[in-house]
């Protein structure tokens, strides 16, 4: 691949543009394949010269790349997106233990420079939907012979995997003595089955014991007998050595002691022992508490059934020091769907986006009078509206909001029943700015960026939505973000909250193009592999044909 300028009147077909240049109507994205279409564009904004790529013929562009070493990345409970900008992301289909391959992530970084791989910390544990790792390939082009090397290595070695939480049933016993308090039990019960739910787990009834040998032996076989794959023993005071109360009554039922202590602070007085083939464990005492301690380490590998013994324990000091981490989550719960985790152990929202869908259903729909358009019947019955909206509630959307006006209540008949939320357009009649600004007030704080849906385009479907969500990164500079089909601009167009205020003060039927021509720099468009995102539906010619595409 060789770099440098080169004049518009040359043969640029199949050269790779090396930086964004202004159009009259857009930006042309660095990294964009050069054709004829693209500069004609260049040359009537005005550009003579352009810094260029020019790829050899064994030269593979980034996103083939990308592509090619993404697939060799995929295994069971790994999804991995398409392309964008030479990068794919691998995310998690299934809440689970994430293990990686450190020494061959390692040497496949070594492998040439315009390769790179990053991932989670090994041992991670990982909810449906939480991005791993991501494959980023540097320059615009590779050289044929390192994909090669790659995928040879990708091919002998497996370097992620996800070991699915099996669904174990566990059982709880908590030993009391007459300084405990009832606070103490109660937060012991509550931050353990916490623990065992969010790794997809159930908790028995919990037993309450004295803290002696015979009755914790005692409730330990009752257990057993109600099912329990997993044992696990609060005592009411610490645990000091093998011959303690909680260690000796597993014994006493049966089992053995594997390991007394863990290099882990908190959670230093973990005691792990074994009933034939049913881990006992005896919690240390911060186990009382949902913060991150020992027990979490020992859990996630339990639950993934991923081999742990005397070694496995002595192995986790080194990221075992977590007392003074100050940022550590604190409770463990169950995190929304709509939201990734920034630190895998938490369950509490991390920093990913929150997009809502703003659906616009208050037009008059005079082109297909007498009919309301959004209210024609499709072939398997719902209403038009009800196709689109039904796309958007199953996407990676936060939320979805209706904006009516025009025929509200049928609009509303026709959408009963889904976890919606309807927002009035006093004003829908003045124009399409007015549903745009009622649909912009009504989001909530939270969100972070909307995604503007017409109700007449039933077959922008889910996985298109999903498209257009995952390219949103204003990070990097993606803060609009618009599908297209063979260059056509089309929509929905996903907006930052940014933006927000802009479209608040429009007025009229123009709808937001006039900040989308003053915000060239903030878009991204989104390749789509058909031309739903440009086609609505909304005479009755249009209507007639519906059926053909539903």
């Amino acid at each position: 691949m060789i770099f440098g300028p080169a004049a518009l009147n040359d043969d640029l077909t199949g050269a790779v543009l090396a930086h964004n240049l202004k159009t009259a109507e857009r930006v042309i994205a660095k990294g964009t394949i050069l054709d004829p279409d693209v500069i004609a564009r260049l040359r009537e904004a005005g550009h003579d010269t352009i810094t260029v790529a020019r790829l050899a013929p064994t030269d593979r562009p980034e996103a083939e790349a990308a592509a090619a070493l993404g697939a060799h990345l995929a295994s069971p409970f790994l999804r991995v997106t398409d392309p964008v900008h030479g990068r794919v992301n691998i995310f998690s289909t299934t809440a689970g233990l994430f293990r990686v391959d450190r020494a061959g992530i390692a040497a496949l970084n070594l492998i040439d420079e315009a390769i790179t791989l990053a991932t989670l910390p090994d041992a991670a544990p990982v909810a449906p939907g939480d991005m791993l790792a991501t494959l980023k390939i540097i320059p615009f082009a590779v050289p044929d012979a390192v994909i090669a090397a790659a995928t040879s290595r990708l091919d002998r070695h497996r370097l992620l995997e996800i070991l699915p939480f099996r669904p174990l049933v566990a059982g709880l016993i908590v030993s009391r003595l007459p300084h405990l308090k009832d606070s103490a039990i109660r937060n012991t019960i509550e931050a353990t089955s916490r623990r065992i739910t969010a790794r997809t787990g159930r908790l028995l009834d919990p037993i309450e014991t004295p803290h002696a040998l015979a009755p914790i032996a005692e409730a330990i076989t009752r257990l057993r007998s109600e099912g329990a794959e997993l044992i696990l023993i609060a005592g009411a005071s610490a645990v000091t050595d093998r011959a303690d109360i909680a260690p000796a009554a597993i014994v006493a039922a049966g089992g053995v002691i594997e390991r007394f202590g863990m290099p882990v602070d908190p959670g230093n007085l973990l005691c792990f022992g074994r009933i034939g083939a049913i881990p006992a464990i005896v919690l240390p005492g911060c186990a009382r508490s949902p913060k991150l301690n020992g027990i979490d380490f020992v859990l996630d590998r339990v639950f993934a059934a991923s081999p742990i013994d005397d070694a496995t324990i002595a192995g986790l000091g080194v990221g075992g020091l977590l007392k003074e981490f100050a940022p550590r989550p604190s409770p463990r719960i169950p995190r929304p769907k709509s939201s990734a985790s920034a630190d895998p152990r938490s369950g509490n929202p991390g920093p990913g986006p929150r997009i809502a869908v703003i659906v616009l259903a208050a037009g008059k729909s005079s082109r297909a009078a007498p009919d309301n358009k959004l209210l024609v019947p499709t072939p398997d019955g719902r209403a038009l509206i009800a196709v689109t909206v039904d796309h958007a509630l199953a996407s990676r959307a936060a939320a979805t909001l209706v904006v009516l006006g025009h025929r509200a209540n049928d609009i509303r008949a026709a959408l009963h029943g889904r976890p919606i939320r309807f927002v009035e357009a006093p004003g829908y009649d003045r124009g399409m700015a007015e549903s745009l600004k009622a649909g912009i007030a009504a989001l909530p704080a939270e969100i972070d960026a909307a995604l503007i849906c017409l109700g007449d385009m039933p077959l922008v479907d889910t996985a298109a939505i999903d498209r257009l969500i995952a390219a949103y990164d204003p990070d990097e500079g993606r803060s609009i973000v618009i599908p297209t089909h063979r260059g056509r601009r089309g929509n929905p167009i996903l907006w930052d909250r940014q933006f927000f205020p802009a479209i608040a003060a429009l007025s009229g039927d123009t709808g937001a193009r006039p900040i989308l021509a003053a915000n060239m720099d903030a878009v991204a468009e989104v390749a789509m592999p058909d031309d739903a995102v440009l086609r609505d539906f909304d005479t009755r010619d249009a209507l007639a044909a519906l059926k053909d595409h539903l």
